[in-house]
């Protein structure tokens, strides 16, 4: 159980949430800085995200899960250099062609390969042949990259993904973060207002900063994926930057990218928002290691 713990220097009180761990037969604490002279809703606002900060530090993975991801994990380092270009245009194709699905592109499996990689274009509208090939630049451009996350890369990868491809009232929109208000069809919550974005989105990177060499990768992609989703930080093209981030996660891991099939979009969505509304992670990190495991194509 997580507690507040109070530290009072001079005039100032500092808050921080603890919890007990148990790391083989020892226990031991480990703490989240709050804030400081924080007021009774502030505190609230920051144990709850503690707590769920806390729950993905000690109890997500089990032992067993642990090894079953390494063993993924070692077996994926061990495919053959040789078949590398095969694999890329296989998953590649795979993964463009469901993440642009799942936001209602049109284009066929084989469409999408034999654009991406036959350059014959298919009889459909210029929006969704843009949204295939920018996908396939967007994802190119994370296998290539030396950087990390941050602010930069993102509204990067968001550019690419929405080029040529939104109204033109959205346009000056391309690269930075939404100006306007959005809303998720059939979704039972709303993203936060424009003005709160920038800040939202500041305290998820200052999260992985911290975060990014103590939790599992499955784990860290798990959460930013969710968090990143419910912060919903641009006026079109979050899902497929979305994806990708997470998948970026992965890689930068040496761990094999998850492809999430259009197929399943609905349990997709049910356990991102579990994830989002209940703080519960657990059903969306159950559910990409599934597809870890029954992935046939492992890049």
């Amino acid at each position: 159980m997580a507690y507040t713990e109070i530290k009072e220097k001079g005039r100032k009180k500092y808050y921080y949430r603890v919890k007990s761990i148990r790391v083989d037969s020892k226990v031991k604490k480990k703490r989240v800085y709050l804030g400081v002279n924080l007021n009774k809703w502030e505190l609230s606002e920051k144990e709850k995200q503690a707590d769920k900060e806390l729950m993905l530090l000690t109890s997500l993975l089990t032992e067993k899960e642990i090894k079953e991801l390494e063993e993924i994990k070692r077996h994926y380092l061990k495919e053959p250099r040789e078949n590398w270009e095969n694999r890329y245009e296989a998953f590649c194709s795979l993964f463009t062609y469901n993440s642009t699905a799942i936001e209602g592109n049109t284009l066929t499996l084989q469409e999408t390969a034999m654009l991406l990689f036959e350059k014959q274009v298919p009889r459909k509208s210029l929006r969704e042949i843009n949204e295939v090939l920018n996908h396939k630049e967007a994802f190119d451009f994370i296998l290539k990259t030396k950087e990390d996350i941050s602010k930069k890369l993102i509204l990067k990868l968001h550019e690419i993904i929405v080029k040529n491809t939104l109204k033109p009232e959205f346009e000056k929109q391309i690269g930075k973060y939404r100006e306007v208000q959005v809303y998720i069809r059939g979704a039972e919550w709303i993203p936060p207002r424009p003005e709160e974005v920038p800040k939202e989105m500041k305290a998820l990177l200052t999260w992985y900063s911290k975060n990014k060499r103590k939790l599992h990768p499955l784990v860290l992609a798990s959460y930013f994926h969710s968090a990143f989703e419910g912060i919903h930080p641009f006026v079109d093209g979050n899902g497929r930057v979305g994806r990708l981030l997470m998948n970026f996660i992965l890689y930068k891991n040496n761990y094999p990218m998850i492809n999430i099939p259009n197929a399943k979009k609905h349990l997709y969505y049910k356990v991102l928002e579990e994830a989002q509304l209940k703080g519960n992670l657990r059903p969306f990190l159950d559910f990409l290691m599934k597809l870890l495991k029954e992935e046939k194509i492992r890049f």
